[in-house]
């Protein structure tokens, strides 16, 4: 391995422009994993002022925020929150896949690496786990993706 060239993003927010799309939906959650990416940003050197958070009503609704907000051409990356539970009906399973599917779909498109902050659960203890007790939180863990990616892009376009 000593004769091949490796390419790697860096984990410096400090030149970056980041939107932070959040659901409302779940909000208890999902404000643990906005504090969660908010605290990772500026622990890597982003600026308040270079940060926007976008709030929509649900996971289903991101895609067209993130489509919106990616097309724009304003953030170098995005990070994309929310907390799908699943319930008594199918509606988890539509929900979960389309806001994935949209979140791929987006940064495929527009080159802008989104950051995958979705929580796709069972139960709300779950979504609490994952939103900062036990198992981490999800939120820093998506805006250390979107960075890092934000950073490789810069050096693969370089």
């Amino acid at each position: 391995m000593q004769n091949i060239k490796t390419i790697r993003g860096e984990l410096n927010a400090s030149d970056l422009r980041v939107a932070i799309v959040a659901a409302r939906f779940n909000e208890l959650v999902v404000e643990s994993l906005i504090k969660g990416a908010l605290d990772t940003l500026r622990s890597h050197g982003a600026n308040d002022q270079d940060i926007t958070l976008v709030r929509v009503p649900g996971a289903i609704e991101m895609g067209l925020a993130l489509e919106k907000i990616a097309a724009g051409r304003q953030h170098d990356a995005i990070v994309a929150l929310a907390a799908v539970i699943r319930g008594a009906t199918p509606h988890f399973g539509y929900v979960a896949g389309e806001c994935a599917k949209a979140v791929s779909e987006v940064s495929t498109r527009h080159g802008v690496p989104i950051g995958f902050g979705i929580l796709t659960v069972d139960t709300i203890e779950q979504a609490l786990e994952r939103a900062g007790t036990k198992a981490g939180n999800k939120g820093s863990d998506a805006a250390l993706a979107a960075i890092e990616m934000a950073s490789l892009l810069r050096k693969l376009e370089a």
